[in-house]
């Protein structure tokens, strides 16, 4: 049910025409928004969107047929319900895509998203990852990192913000061994489009998270949040990579990576961190970076 047919495709195969209209009600800076325009701008205009409770009902003004699906935990259901009833159309060439919260995503969607992956569903499953609940005011999912100040994991004299590190869901669901799994940032815009216009080639299930950064909730200037996005990639807190038919390649090497604190500093969720702290941060950041440039070129499964 996998795969491409011919060579890759790239960001010069994405459509000229916008698939956002003009102006939304978004938040200064929200990179969200932008991760959406880049999205379908890539899928083009012969794709469906889903969305559940998420930021993305208010900024999205998609210029695609879209759905809102009421269950919270139903994307990847509703993905799937719509994908096979194309299919019995006879309209197979319509990508069928969802751009969910992380909530959404590593939390409440969780167990539809993995039994989609297990079946291989011909979705494309996207993740706009703010790292917590930005759209009911900031409460920690399991995509918030490690030692964040979220508005359910405050800073106290007994709680230093997250205590858990934050889901590694695109590593768990390539464990799926579905077709193809990739990550993207806003900061990067020509990474995650040509990743997108790539992955609508495939045919089963597909997954991108994409590091959006949300002014709000991590106490970032508006005009920061796509340099917080680039420091976080250049530090290697949020690598680019991709896993098609499970071997992995990082599509973006710093040469040489810069200090977490570049990225962390600007973060009001990250205030309060003590120079240990950020050593563990650090620490942590590197090692699991030589991991991953270990498994550059090779299999995962």
């Amino acid at each position: 049910m996998s795969g491409v047919s011919g060579k890759r495709m790239s960001i010069r195969d994405i459509p000229r025409e916008e698939a956002m209209w003009p102006g939304n009600p978004a938040c200064q800076g929200c990179a969200g928004s932008l991760a959406g325009r880049l999205v379908y701008k890539a899928l083009g205009r012969n794709s469906v969107r889903v969305e559940v409770a998420s930021c993305a009902p208010g900024f999205m003004n998609i210029r695609v047929p879209s759905f809102f699906c009421p269950a919270f935990e139903g994307a990847a259901a509703f993905l799937t319900g719509l994908s096979r009833g194309y299919k019995l159309m006879g309209r197979e060439d319509i990508v069928v895509a969802g751009l969910i919260g992380d909530g959404g995503t590593v939390d409440i969607g969780f167990q539809g998203l993995s039994a989609a992956a297990e079946r291989n569903e011909n979705i494309f499953f996207f993740t706009y990852d703010n790292e917590a609940y930005m759209n009911t005011g900031g409460q920690r999912s399991g995509a918030t990192p490690q030692l964040a100040r979220t508005a359910t994991t405050p800073v106290t004299r007994t709680s230093r913000g997250k205590a858990e590190e934050k889901k590694n869901v695109p590593m768990i669901l390539a464990l799926h061994r579905v077709p193809y799994v990739a990550t993207a940032s806003v900061a990067y815009p020509e990474d995650l489009v040509e990743k997108v216009v790539h992955g609508k080639g495939i045919r089963g299930f597909r997954y991108m998270q994409i590091n959006a950064p949300c002014p709000t909730g991590w106490g970032v200037e508006p005009k920061d949040s796509v340099k917080v996005a680039r420091l976080s990639v250049e530090s290697g807190i949020w690598p680019l990579y991709e896993i098609e038919a499970g071997r992995f390649r990082l599509t973006y090497k710093p040469r040489e990576l810069k200090p977490v604190s570049d990225a962390l500093k600007l973060q009001g969720r990250f205030r309060h961190l003590t120079d240990d702290e950020l050593g563990g941060i650090q620490e942590r950041t590197l090692a699991e970076w030589d991991r991953l440039a270990g498994l550059d070129g090779k299999e995962v499964y």
